[in-house]
């Protein structure tokens, strides 16, 4: 049985995309399925590389009990692109950047993360980077709706 590979990015994988990579590994261990996934995330800038998730995010995905703290920021790679089965792109505009690096034979892979949310009719998840509380918890519940129909589908493929 093959393990589905996912990549989450956003701009300097500190707030949106490590978010994605916990919550949704959270959650395919809550489904018992932690074992059919391998998760990462990566920023399309390199600002923050080697640095934890922002001090918010990692509060916020705490009061829900998600562990973000291990977590660490990388850049998007050329190896990316063949080592992953999908990237996920939290907004339009990262989703254009990857289309730009990515060879045009794996261009399929790529996607909007929100593409798998069921209960929001957003395709982006926001940047809460300076927004307050409030925005980090959206960021939260859009990741949880997208991240729980996202492990379903490739379980059990429509």
């Amino acid at each position: 049985m093959s393990r589905h590979r996912i990549l989450f990015v956003c701009t300097g994988n500190i707030c949106r995309s490590p978010t994605a990579e916990g919550v949704v590994r959270a959650l395919a261990e809550k489904e018992g399925l932690a074992h059919r996934f391998e998760f990462d995330s990566a920023g399309t800038h390199g600002y923050h590389i080697g640095d934890p998730p922002d001090p918010r995010t990692v509060a916020a995905a705490a009061r829900r009990g998600y562990d973000l703290q291990p977590l660490r920021a990388r850049q998007v790679t050329d190896f990316d692109f063949s080592c992953f089965d999908h990237v996920l792109a939290m907004d339009r505009e990262h989703l254009r950047l990857l289309e730009r690096a990515c060879p045009p034979e794996r261009r399929h892979i790529l996607a909007l993360f929100l593409d798998y949310a069921e209960r929001y009719d957003e395709d982006e998840v926001p940047d809460p980077y300076y927004g307050n509380t409030d925005d980090f918890e959206r960021v939260l519940d859009l990741v949880e709706d997208a991240g729980l129909q996202l492990i379903r589908r490739l379980i059990t493929p429509q």
